[in-house]
């Protein structure tokens, strides 16, 4: 067999999508997730206003986007997962695929969880079954939350839904690359603008809406000379586009060698970028409302992620009208955001299983998907669920995301110095020219703003315990599960790899190895 019949063959294994446009949508849908609703908001709020667009600006142009290309060109070059793309590319770097392999296997065990409350908080809005004290019902009626520690105890009321979004996830991963992600992405991420888009609209319209807007957008100029106004404008594109953890190293292996892929890249940032803008104008009108409504500033209503969602929205339902549909809206929302960007998560694994070892598409889904699932609803259906997940979320992201994807632009740039390849493979069919300024802002730019917010919330977390938790908790859960990850991914790149794996992928280029 000639080695063009061997890498066709590999890649009819491995499934592919349709089209570009597919693999756009299904870019999108992992990028467009929870956090672009619910934390994009309150970050610009909070880091200057109208004043923080000019970070957030520069930052998608010199971090976002530019890393964007370095995981694509990975992943389109070397046609493999996050694992097989970094041995292709050098053996000794498959363990930073694999560690970007376990960080997606704990994100998606606690995104889960999340997506379960969202899915029963979109039945709640019809009947608004929070009440008067949507703080109470949520920590209290719905959640069942114990004091810090973990518990046995089983909250029915989560553990259904979760059980049907992992049903759900398992579904989609078993039917493929097209026929499960591509198809959830060309449904849901048209619904999801049509969606969100109602909900905006509503929010508009809403007595006091102006003055949520004018929170929002009114700018702080002198917020631009805070260095962490900066950190956070790079942190937040970072975590909003889905870089740095195998993601797009994975879909991009699934698309035609002829693809443009900076096109592509910068249609996703955009899209990605505009979808926070929208939902930073839904969430502060429905905010500015809730202000007037209660007789306070904005600045005593506005709040980000977990309590936003299920507190904050919560009560402006209740008094808002058309309360229901703004409800149904905004959870649906969060569901359909959440569950796209959730079988990102998972395939970054599924993709690596299947790469290593000799298993079928359904064999390799099951393999994942159930051990997931029991974990997932060990750990979050239980009464000390909330605790685990907001634990397990913030140190995953700045000590595992963060982590490796500073580790990887170095040994990229700097050990391998494999740029300039990757550069050439990427402007062999791009529309958009990629040239010194590129690797300038890979190789420099962005690990340089990316530790500086790496460094700043190791500082804070040494400095102070996060959020007061037991120090097992933290222990266990946070440090803990931030350093399982690099562990698991340096002892599974010992595993061999099936024997009939081609590891010289050479699409006329020669590569550097």
């Amino acid at each position: 067999m000639t080695q063009q019949e061997t890498h066709a063959q590999e890649a009819e294994r491995r499934g592919s999508f349709s089209s570009r446009r597919v693999f756009i949508l299904a870019a999108i849908g992992s990028a467009v997730g929870l956090g672009n609703i619910w934390r994009f908001p309150y970050v610009a709020y909070d880091n200057g206003g109208g004043a923080f667009m000019i970070p957030y600006l520069i930052a998608l142009l010199t971090a976002g986007i530019p890393f964007l290309f370095l995981d694509y060109a990975l992943g389109h070059r070397f046609r493999g997962s996050a694992p097989l793309s970094f041995a292709r590319l050098r053996r000794g770097t498959e363990g930073l695929g694999w560690w970007q392999v376990g960080i997606c296997f704990m994100i998606a065990i606690y995104y889960a969880a999340v997506i379960a409350w969202a899915l029963r908080y979109t039945l709640f809005s019809v009947t608004e079954a929070w009440g008067d004290d949507a703080a109470g019902f949520f920590t209290g009626e719905f959640l069942q939350v114990s004091d810090p520690g973990v518990t046995a105890e089983i909250v029915p009321g989560v553990l259904v839904p979760l059980l049907i979004v992992w049903a759900a996830v398992v579904v989609v991963m078993v039917a493929g690359v097209q026929k499960g992600i591509g198809a959830v992405s060309v449904v849901f991420i048209p619904l999801l603008v049509i969606t969100f888009g109602a909900l905006v609209v509503r929010s508009l319209f809403l007595p006091g809406a102006a003055d949520g807007l004018d929170a929002l957008f009114t700018p702080d100029w002198g917020a631009l000379a805070e260095p962490g106004v900066w950190g956070a404008a790079f942190g937040q594109i970072f975590f909003s586009l889905s870089i740095g953890f195998g993601i797009m190293i994975t879909y991009s292996s699934y698309v035609h060698r002829d693809t443009d892929m900076t096109g592509s890249g910068l249609v996703v940032g955009f899209a990605n970028s505009g979808f926070e803008l929208l939902a930073g104008i839904g969430v502060f009108a429905a905010l500015g409302f809730m202000a007037q409504a209660e007789g306070v500033a904005v600045d005593e209503v506005a709040q980000s992620g977990v309590g936003l969602a299920f507190i904050g929205f919560p009560a402006i339902i209740s008094e808002a009208p058309w309360g229901a549909f703004i409800g149904v809206c905004f959870f649906a929302s969060l569901v359909i955001a959440g569950l796209t960007s959730l079988v990102s998560v998972i395939e970054v694994v599924i993709s690596a299983v299947r790469d290593k070892f000799e298993l079928g598409r359904a064999q390799a889904a099951a393999l994942v998907s159930i051990p997931a699932a029991v974990l997932s609803v060990l750990l979050f259906s239980s009464t000390s669920g909330l605790h685990v997940l907001d634990i397990l979320d913030h140190f995953i992201n700045q000590f595992g995301i963060l982590l490796v994807a500073v580790v990887s632009m170095v040994v990229l740039a700097w050990v391998l110095k494999v740029l300039p390849l990757l550069q050439n493979h990427l402007n062999r069919n791009g529309s958009f020219r990629l040239g010194a300024l590129w690797r300038i802002l890979v190789s420099v730019v962005a690990p340089l703003a990316l530790t500086y917010v790496l460094l700043d919330g190791l500082w804070n977390d040494v400095r102070t315990r996060y959020e007061d938790y037991p120090g097992w908790m933290l222990g266990v859960f946070g440090w803990g599960a931030a350093g399982l990850v690099i562990v698991f991914g340096f002892v599974a790149a010992r595993l061999p790899w099936r024997k009939d794996t081609p590891m010289d992928v050479t699409d006329d280029e020669e590569v550097q190895a």
